[in-house]
């Protein structure tokens, strides 16, 4: 069949999940084909392996999805500034990033911008 390439997302952590201590980021692959695609992630430029879940592949209607959590430290989270969820199908590679200093300071609740 054709191939593919995935559709990639990459949710930043929600900023209830951000008042406990850690921090989570959600990279979405969906509707590709065929399968195989592999995920990597990288904080600032370096490869982080530690604490990255990914799912296995789904299937449905011949397209496949899968989904990686790469769950931080909240330190670990407060330093980093670009979180980038890299995506290689089919020998292509393909990225959606994440760029902190770029979060809507609507995000930042009332009172931990009345406590600062």
């Amino acid at each position: 069949g054709p191939t593919v390439k995935p559709s990639v997302s990459l949710l930043p952590p929600s900023s209830l999940q951000i008042s406990g201590d850690s921090a989570a980021l959600l990279c979405l692959l969906s509707s590709y084909s065929p399968q195989g695609a592999q995920v990597s992630w990288t904080l600032d430029g370096s490869e982080v392996t530690e604490g990255v879940q990914t799912s296995a592949e789904s299937e449905q209607g011949g397209r496949y999805s899968r989904s990686s959590v790469l769950t931080l430290s909240k330190a670990r989270w407060e330093t980093g500034e670009l979180y980038v969820c890299r995506v290689t199908h089919d020998g292509a590679p393909q990225e959606a990033s994440f760029q902190k200093s770029q979060l809507c300071s609507a995000d930042v609740s009332p009172v931990s911008a009345a406590l600062s």
